[in-house]
């Protein structure tokens, strides 16, 4: 996680949201790291999980990531969850919960979603404070409030 938030504090300084996030196989060997890039990419979809397992996928040449693990410092929203079951990644663990847009726990759970064809564990809470007050600080800087 401390190399996610390092990624997330990159984000920052790059004007970015700050959300960085890691992507660890299952032998402990980190595949991807990388931060949200939607401003310098103008790309809404360029989201650090997103971008994690799109590098990790052609580092191993499978779209399927399975006994991987996932860290990013603030929990994934709906589109970043919908990526990490079709990658059949095994574990997500997460800085700070996001109770406008998280769904893996805050506003819905898709990790634990019989309907679909992939489950996952999650963790969260791993350097919460950490994380929350990182991107408290650039929403007070953009939005005057520190609310995510």
């Amino acid at each position: 996680m401390t190399l996610a938030l390092r990624k997330a504090e990159k984000a920052y300084l790059e004007d970015e949201v700050p959300i960085g996030a890691v992507l660890i196989s299952s032998a402990g060997e980190v595949l991807a790291v990388d931060h949200n890039r939607t401003r310098q990419n103008n790309d809404p979809t360029a989201h650090a999980e997103i971008l994690v397992l799109r590098k990790a996928a052609r580092v191993l040449n499978n779209f399927r990531l399975p006994g991987t693990t996932l860290y990013v410092t603030i929990e994934p929203c709906l589109m970043c969850a919908g990526a990490i079951i079709q990658a059949r990644v095994e574990r997500v663990v997460f800085g700070a919960a996001d109770l406008k847009a998280g769904v893996l726990g805050s506003i819905y759970d898709v990790s634990k979603d019989q309907r679909l064809n992939h489950r996952f564990e999650v963790v969260p809470g791993v350097l919460e404070e950490e994380c929350r007050e990182l991107i408290q600080k650039f929403f007070r800087v953009h939005r005057g409030n520190g609310v995510l």
